[in-house]
């Protein structure tokens, strides 16, 4: 085989192994994931937490303005600034984290 076809049958190769991946990608397009936005943490003691009552300010560890954490499934893939749309709460994203940063982060 010459290098001319070879090149040709290495571009049928990845154009085949692309639309495995389109086709496969198909399949989970329309599965369901929880969206979740972290306004910050802290930690507190259960005698303190049984204290609690409507009134109550609990301290996160999160400066006011800092962006807050977008999560899908409990992964973080971005951060972002609450904007109201239609008298309901929304995010802006500020950041995505990279998929590839983001499979960093699971092992």
């Amino acid at each position: 085989m010459n290098a001319k076809n070879e090149a040709v049958a290495a571009a049928a190769a990845d154009a085949e192994a692309d639309a495995a991946r389109d086709v496969n990608l198909e399949v989970i397009l329309d599965v369901p994931v929880t969206l979740s936005m972290e306004v910050g943490r802290t930690r507190i003691a259960i005698r303190n937490l049984l204290q609690l009552n409507q009134g109550s300010v609990v301290e996160l560890d999160r400066a006011a303005g800092e962006p807050l954490d977008v999560f899908v499934n409990g992964t973080l893939v971005a951060h972002g600034e609450v904007v109201v749309v239609n008298e309901k709460f929304g995010i802006r994203l500020t950041d995505v984290i990279s998929p590839a940063e983001r499979i960093k982060k699971l092992k």
